[in-house]
């Protein structure tokens, strides 16, 4: 009773809230994907995940395979003349290398994430201060992420912004078409990134 209690103080709050500001709500996307491949030196994450899988988890795997030829060895060969608690422990160990080897794939799967995860970090911290300076800069009051938000205006697409403001280059045929959208101020033919964009256009008041 007292979680629903709090629980319909927040919603009322939440209303109270929503209520007060209808007329300043500000609506953005984005998607990190997009900003992650243009920043500088990105490449070099897949080099250093595919150096991580050879130099680690494949000698990790090929211990592991070791380790449960031998031991499956040992006992086919021994355990009848084990004691029960050696022949347990033996066993016991040797299900988990065989388990290990049978879920490899998913094993490393999780390892190179979060090996991703780790190399990724330092680009993801600036683009995630990139994107809260603007979102705070220019009153954002509602960021989706993705495709989440089905219909927005390009002027309020995030990536470009945050790309912009961390002076990223966007290839060519994307910057073309920025362009002829008019999100981006023209300039001379082969220039660098685009410095600024152009404000989404304000309605007219209805007469």
């Amino acid at each position: 009773m007292k979680k629903c209690l709090v629980g319909c103080m927040v919603l009322a709050m939440s209303l109270f809230i929503n209520s007060k500001s209808d007329a300043q709500i500000k609506i953005g996307t984005f998607d990190e994907q997009s900003v992650l491949g243009l920043m500088p030196g990105i490449q070099k994450v897949d080099t250093a995940l595919q150096k991580y899988v050879n130099d680690s988890l494949k000698p990790e795997y090929d211990y592991e395979m070791s380790e449960l030829m031998r031991l499956d060895s040992t006992f086919k060969k021994d355990s009848a003349a084990m004691q029960p608690s050696t022949r347990g422990i033996v066993q016991k160990e040797l299900n988990q290398h065989k388990y290990k080897i049978v879920n490899w794939q998913q094993y490393q799967n999780q390892m190179v994430q979060q090996k991703e995860e780790e190399l990724l970090f330092p680009y993801k911290q600036k683009v995630y201060a990139s994107l809260e300076k603007i979102i705070k800069e220019q009153k954002y009051t509602h960021v989706f992420k993705g495709d989440q938000l089905l219909v927005a205006p390009p002027s309020d697409n995030l990536v470009i912004k945050v790309a912009l403001d961390l002076h990223l280059k966007f290839p060519k045929d994307v910057e073309d078409q920025l362009r002829a959208q008019g999100l981006l101020d023209s300039g001379p033919a082969g220039s660098s990134a685009p410095k600024t964009i152009k404000p989404a256009a304000k309605p007219k008041p209805a007469n």
